[in-house]
């Protein structure tokens, strides 16, 4: 019952931080959402972040305490057996030995003295910190450990105790019982999964400066995990069979943050990462004929810029109030004139900046900024065109008059980044022929069907439209892969046999096939749990089991730390989460469509886009702002450098940068994981109507990153022509900044809504279509295979042959023969006519 608190806690604590850090500027605008003017943030967008801050992203600020039990029972038996030296003075026999000692004792029946074992390989794999003296020499010693442990055999070993402490029903008996379950019951399972971690973590990164011995143990680690060597299924299965068995409440205690940290980083080495998934679509493609890709979807990100959000209405109320004012004390000087003035009058003020002249601006520039700037070139030409004498009069006076209208700025400076747009236009075979078929059927009135070559009958303007679009076709692998497939089930004896290639993600996919919707419900259960917006349920699944001390804090300053320690573990479980869904998606759509398909349809069935939009229904700018860390606390600067005393001030102070990566790095995948599920889904799309997505995601393009308001752009793009004509003339600076920075569909009628695919009736139909081709596909690939054998075998068609064939029959058939001939034969009356009809 404390959690609700403490969490209502620490929310209270960010707003107060956030009240006081503010700046009286002067014109700082207020609303729900924050101010306007962000800073841009220098967020790199990557598989993972550092590897200090992945590391000290898996232990807890309440698990504190071991990283010194950890040492002595490292020194401890290490004393025993090793006098007057320290492990960084043995050579690399003795380390081997002292290892297999540790290994050997592994093995002995007693869960305390294995538990102790199992802290001193965990104090080896975390760097012998007690002997190293900066950060960067405990980095070093981990990374020698674990390649030393991982060639020693100790990830076996500790897979098996893994496994065996998984099927301890007296401890999950134990926790289910418990009214409140803490760090204390699951002190083993968090042993050996750091180990784990850390072995996976530090040797999925690759240096320059690593030992040939160490490059060929990295590469038959990652085939073990990836290949089905664990009880015939591969390592990650065995995790998410922890996933599903804490969110059946079976075994509440499993530490969910660790166990989920370690599922992603083994699929994330054992499948690849972005820039192996890159390499191998380009192989990928290059075997299959295709043209290369027209650009690097990640550099093209990388070189983007972010855009100044579109205001809020408040802020356009204030900016109008503010320039009426401006205006009106401008007019009244004016007045006040003698003779005619040299100035023209200004404009009346426009709601929304038209399409035309916010191109010809800077759009990255904020509206005070461009105000400023044309009030500086008013201001010159003000002093180039007016008398002296009236010069003297204009400068004592408080309020300037209005400025001259903005001049046109030389083409040289009116932008400041490359021309053209950052995307190469595409089209598909689809749109082609649609437009062909329009075409035909205007000018000639009828169509051939899918025939694009044929432009007989058509005008000049038609030839050069398609020459234009067949220039910017795009085949993608998922076309290939559906067009293979018909032919597959089409012509199954001509076609013979498919060779599926054996891919770490192939084997990973028909692991999880058959638990799959089990899989990806139990995801979405913990993402709801760990939600900021998601409210306390008694009900609810309870993941703060490896983050609860087993008393609680007495003092404000601990109870402060706890809050701290919650909101931080909640946002490791949502980056976990989010990085593991949009791996498995981008890896199944590449190794098969019908895969990517199916894992999607059950992400929309669990609900996953209200519950991805529930996310993003807060002030996303608190939220990627947070500062729920301690640095002091982080490892290993905590096993390092001296403790400094804690106050409530450094407490909420936090750390000094602008945003959280893991909270900015969560959004964004979430955001990905959302256009992935609604991309040329129709039905879907309309789903994010539906849900009244359109103001929740203009919100988020507040945030001032690039790869953010990418992914945001495409979102509002795919729904655009459901919105309406006034939404679209009330938010033309963000159809502006669609079309600036989303790819552009040659003929896509984004903007105007009158594409023939908006038509709602065919919703339904789509879905069920796409179901039926993903169970053939499935029926195919992976069900029945010896069944479809004996379909496609040959059949004997001689009667002779067919005749003589010896039967065995049972022993009891001449006794029941003349029964059977009397009830199935000849009490049976036969209609000749119609054996006739049907032949």
């Amino acid at each position: 019952m404390e959690v609700p608190a403490l969490n209502h806690m620490n929310t209270n604590n960010i707003k107060k931080i956030g009240a006081n850090g503010k700046d009286g500027f002067k014109n700082q605008r207020k609303d729900s959402e924050g101010s306007m003017e962000l800073p841009n943030l220098e967020f790199e967008y990557g598989d993972t972040d550092s590897t200090t801050a992945e590391l000290s992203e898996l232990y807890s600020y309440t698990e504190e305490p071991e990283f010194n039990l950890n040492r002595e029972c490292f020194e401890e038996d290490f004393r025993r057996h090793v006098k007057e030296q320290r492990w960084a003075e043995l050579t690399e026999a003795g380390q081997k030995s002292h290892v297999m000692r540790l290994l050997n004792a592994l093995e002995v029946t007693d869960r305390q003295k294995r538990l102790t074992v199992a802290r001193a390989i965990l104090y080896l794999a975390q760097g012998v910190f007690g002997d190293c003296s900066c950060e960067e020499e405990v980095m070093r010693w981990s990374r020698s450990n674990v390649f030393l442990l991982y060639e020693m055999g100790i990830f076996t070993a500790l897979l098996e105790l893994l496994a065996m402490e998984i099927e301890n029903s007296q401890a999950c008996s134990s926790a289910v019982r418990k009214p409140a379950i803490s760090l204390a019951d699951s002190t083993e399972l968090r042993v050996l999964l750091s180990i784990m971690y850390l072995m996976v973590e530090v040797m999925r990164q690759e240096d320059e400066e690593d030992r040939p011995e160490w490059k060929t143990a990295r590469q038959a680690f990652k085939t073990e995990l990836g290949f089905p060597v664990y009880n015939g299924e591969p390592f990650a299965l065995l995790l998410f069979g922890m996933v599903t068995k804490f969110c059946s409440m079976n075994a509440p205690h499993f530490p969910m943050k660790k166990v989920l940290l370690l599922l992603w980083k083994t699929i994330l080495l054992t499948v690849g990462g972005l820039e192996e998934l890159q390499e191998r679509k380009v192989c990928v493609r290059e075997h299959a004929g295709l043209p290369p890709l027209p650009e690097d979807p990640l550099q093209v990100v990388r070189l983007m810029r972010a855009a100044s959000p579109p205001p809020s209405a408040m802020e356009l109320i204030e900016q109008t109030q503010q320039k009426r004012g401006r205006r009106s004390r401008r007019s009244a000087y004016v007045d006040s004139l003698e003779g005619d003035s040299p100035f023209a009058k200004k404009q009346p003020l426009l709601k929304q900046d038209s399409l035309d002249t916010y191109n010809e601006r800077d759009p990255f520039k904020s509206e005070e900024v461009r105000e400023d700037e044309e009030e500086e070139e008013a201001d010159a030409a003000m002093e180039h065109d007016v008398d002296p004498l009236e010069r003297d009069v204009i400068r004592d006076v408080i309020i300037q008059p209005p400025p001259m209208p903005p001049l046109l700025r030389p083409p040289s400076d009116r932008l400041s980044f490359p021309r053209g747009l950052p995307w190469a236009p595409k089209v598909r075979e689809k749109d082609i022929e649609h437009f062909l078929e329009m075409s035909r059927n205007k000018f000639i009135g009828f169509t051939l069907g899918g025939d694009t070559e044929t432009l007989v009958g058509l005008p000049r303007p038609i030839h050069e439209s398609v020459k234009t679009l067949k220039q910017h076709k795009y085949v993608s692998m998922a076309e290939v892969q559906i067009k293979r497939e018909e032919e597959l089930q089409q012509c199954p004896m001509t076609m013979g046999e498919e060779e599926v290639e054996e891919t770490p993600a192939e084997i990973l996919y028909q692991g999880m096939l058959p638990n799959l919707s089990q899989y990806v419900i139990a995801l979405l259960k913990l993402l709801l749990a760990a939600a900021p917006t998601s409210k306390a349920k008694t009900d609810s699944i309870n993941i703060l089991a490896d983050v609860l001390p087993e008393e609680m804090p007495v003092t404000v300053l601990q109870s402060m730390r706890l809050g701290i320690d919650v909101n931080r573990h909640k946002e490791i479980i949502v980056k976990a989460i989010s990085a593991l869904l949009l791996l498995l998606l981008k890896h199944f759509k590449l190794n098969h469509i019908y895969q990517f398909e199916y894992i999607c349809q059950h992400l929309v069935f669990a609900n996953c886009i209200p519950l991805i939009l529930k996310f993003f229904n807060q002030n996303i700018m608190s939220y990627i702002s947070a500062k729920n860390s301690i640095c002091v606390l982080d490892f290993p600067h905590c096993v390092v450098h001296d403790m400094p005393e804690l106050t409530a001030e450094s407490l909420e102070a936090g750390d000094s940068g602008e945003f959280c990566w893991r909270n900015l790095f969560s959004c964004i995948n979430l955001l990905r994981v959302l256009n992935k599920l609604t991309k040329w889904k129709h039905s879907r799309t309309m789903m994010l109507v539906v849900f009244k997505s359109a103001p929740i995601l203009k919100r988020a393009l507040k945030v001032k990153q690039a790869m953010m308001q990418l992914y945001v752009l495409k979102l509002l793009k795919m729904q655009t022509k459901y919105l309406g004509r006034q939404w679209r003339k009330s938010n033309m600076k963000t159809m502006s900044a669609i079309y600036q920075k989303v790819r552009h569909r040659l003929n896509d009628d984004w903007a105007y809504g009158n594409d023939m695919d908006a038509r709602p009736w065919d919703f339904q139909a789509e879905e069920c279509a796409l179901r039926e081709s993903m169970e053939r596909f499935h029926s195919r690939r992976y069900e029945g295979g010896e069944r479809r054998a004996g379909e496609l075998a040959a059949v004997d068609n001689c009667l002779s042959s067919v005749l003589g064939r010896r039967v065995e029959l049972p022993h009891d058939f001449p006794r029941s023969y003349p029964l059977w001939l009397e009830r199935e034969v000849f009490a049976q009356p036969i209609q000749w006519e119609g054996l006739l009809q049907a032949l």
